[in-house]
């Protein structure tokens, strides 16, 4: 059965525009709680399961989370509200509270304009694909709320906050501290605003927090882990010791050294792993995805750390991780992923991993960080008119052919169609700059013939 509304990480779209509409996400609480409630469904609890509801700073979650409430009451569940709280602080509490569902209001690093509802099982992992299904299919059917006395309750969880602060201190090392940093934190004016400054600060760092207002639509505006600049000015200007960046609802993490240099999260999942490696606890391999930069693998290669690669979505990283019993996974785009610590991508937990190595290392960041040197990446977004079957293209084929040839090992190319858009993308990386930007455009030049 194929997806109605679901996407890899659950629906999202634009607000007031189908699907993130008031009435359609009531019916969504809704059917998620008759799955819930349900005599033959996946999730079946009887009566009176509990879901817990978390939220980003969009102005449009209000509304949303109001529309879930209704519609899961309606069905004779009962809600736990947590107010702003970032992605993986719902994974945590949904587990430490025993709620049997949890759900986040947010739409991750896109703008305020856009939500979405993503859902987390009893464990803190993502949704099982067939309770995701039996979700759409309970959706097809008219809504029915249950007798007045089976309706269900909400409460607000007051210390959710205090709660995830503790969680997150707690994968640090009891023996170590951050006394004697000082590190810039940009909070995206999103869900992490009030929740990672204590953390780090009561790890003992000095913390100057930035991005850490949020008015419901500033939400990723010039700032958190999509745009960098803002942090990169800041460490300098405050002669920081580096800079941590969050996405708007806290599972991404990118980082500055003390030089204002970006790291991502290729180069992050670097210093873990060898970290890791040396202390002999990385127990298994590293996942990556067909986006991760070939350099790691290589790197990794050297050491003898094994090295997967899943689909783009950190849902199939952590597929793979389960698949192979590794903990240690992540994306270029800072998702990282570390089962060792919490069962979703965290991104404050992530970067106190990062600072283990660095205290424990006794090096820098910047020191850190130059142990690896990225390949050159080119990526080139194609827009087609019309689906273009990428395996049975001879053109494409003996395109990607030459260009691999040309390589001669040193490098990779990559074309895949967009899951959310019109376009191909093409992506090429090698050690050469001028050689992978010229293979790129050559290669997007056939897709181009290829789609008109």
């Amino acid at each position: 059965m194929s997806r109605k509304y679901f996407g890899t990480d659950g629906v999202r779209g634009r607000v007031g525009q189908s699907p993130i509409t008031p009435d359609f996400v009531m019916r969504l609480g809704y059917a998620a709680g008759r799955v819930l409630t349900g005599i033959d469904s996946p999730l079946a609890q009887g009566s009176h399961p509990s879901v817990l509801i978390g939220k980003d700073t969009r102005i449009s979650g209000y509304m949303l989370e109001a529309a879930l409430e209704a519609g899961l009451a309606a069905a004779g569940v009962d809600v736990m509200l947590t107010g702003p709280m970032p992605t993986p602080a719902v994974a945590y509490l949904t587990r430490a509270l025993r709620a049997q569902v949890g759900i986040v209001i947010t739409a991750s690093h896109n703008p305020f304009e856009d939500n979405g509802i993503k859902f987390f099982s009893a464990e803190g992992t993502k949704l099982d694909d067939a309770i995701e299904l039996a979700i759409e299919a309970e959706l097809d059917k008219p809504m029915e709320v249950v007798p007045s006395a089976q309706l269900g309750k909400a409460r607000r969880i007051n210390d959710a906050a205090g709660r995830y602060i503790e969680f997150c201190k707690s994968t640090f090392p009891n023996a170590l501290d951050l006394r004697g940093m000082k590190i810039v934190l940009d909070c995206a004016n999103g869900a992490t605003y009030h929740v990672a400054p204590p953390v780090f600060h009561e790890l003992g760092a000095e913390v100057i927090a930035i991005g850490n207002q949020p008015d419901g639509l500033n939400i990723n505006l010039e700032c958190g882990s999509t745009h960098t600049d803002a942090l990169c000015r800041a460490v300098i200007e405050h002669g920081a010791d580096l800079g941590i960046a969050f996405d708007g609802d806290g599972d991404r993490v990118m980082m500055v050294d003390g030089n204002g240099r970006l790291l991502d999260g290729d180069q992050l999942l670097y210093i873990i792993a060898m970290h890791r490696q040396l202390r002999g606890c990385l127990n298994g391999g590293v996942v990556g995805t067909l986006m991760t930069n070939l350099a790691l693998e290589h790197a990794l290669a050297k050491v003898g750390i094994p090295f997967a690669r899943a689909k783009v979505g950190d849902r199939y990283v952590l597929e793979l991780l389960n698949q192979r019993q590794w903990q240690l996974g992540g994306e270029n785009s800072g998702h990282i992923l570390a089962l060792d610590k919490h069962s979703s991508g965290d991104g404050i937990i992530a970067a106190l991993q990062v600072l283990h190595a660095v205290k424990t290392s006794g090096k820098s960041l910047a020191a850190l960080g130059a142990e690896l040197t990225l390949y050159p990446q080119v990526l080139i977004n194609v827009n087609v008119k019309k689906r273009i079957n990428l395996d049975a293209s001879a053109e494409l084929k003996a395109a990607v052919q030459a260009a691999e040839s040309e390589l001669n090992g040193s490098g990779r190319v990559l074309l895949r169609a967009s899951g959310t858009e019109p376009k191909i993308r093409v992506m090429v990386e090698g050690q050469s700059k001028p050689q992978v930007q010229a293979l790129a455009e050559r290669i997007a030049e056939v897709v181009k013939a290829q789609a008109h």
